[in-house]
């Protein structure tokens, strides 16, 4: 049985493509992080600042709801969650991922996809979150990754390959 488990997060499917990949790599199990309110395009649209996510992202405390189907974290040692990067950070809907799963104990790692800045400010933006629910948690370095190579690296560069 796996002991690693992938969660991801993808609205156009860039980084579901790149949390199967890290699936396949780590031999790990595969789940995705759904939104209970499905984006549209319309609601995508970064140059509209009425679109859903503009909203949703400048909202600096917000959380969006997602689909509570996660499996049971117990017989995983290490959680690994994927999303893409809106406005310097996690989609918000990551946030309450993690508010929901019962970390203590785990190891998390994160990875971005397509992102137009580094991983500096996700990695601040998920420390937070942690902070927030006062989990003892292991966390790894997350990275913005766009090919196979480059996940292949960073999963040897952090032990999880």
């Amino acid at each position: 049985m796996a002991t690693t488990l992938v969660l991801y997060f993808s609205a156009s499917g860039t980084s579901k493509r790149m949390a199967q990949t890290i699936a396949n790599l780590t031999k790990a199990d595969l789940h995705e992080i759904k939104a209970q309110a499905p984006y549209t395009q319309a609601d995508l649209n970064w140059h509209d600042p009425q679109s859903r996510t503009s909203i949703e992202q400048h909202e600096h405390h917000g959380r969006v709801a997602c689909v509570n189907d996660f499996p049971a974290l117990d017989h995983y040692d290490t959680i690994i969650i994927g999303h893409p990067i809106w406005w310097g950070i996690p989609p918000r809907l990551v946030a309450n991922a993690i508010d929901q799963l019962p970390l203590d104990g785990k190891t998390l790692a994160t990875f971005a996809t397509l992102g137009g800045s580094g991983y500096q400010r996700s990695q601040s933006y998920v420390q937070r979150v942690i902070d927030q629910t006062h989990y003892q948690v292991t966390i790894i370095s997350g990275t913005v990754l766009s090919n196979q190579r480059q996940a292949k690296q960073w999963l040897t560069q952090v032990g999880l390959i």
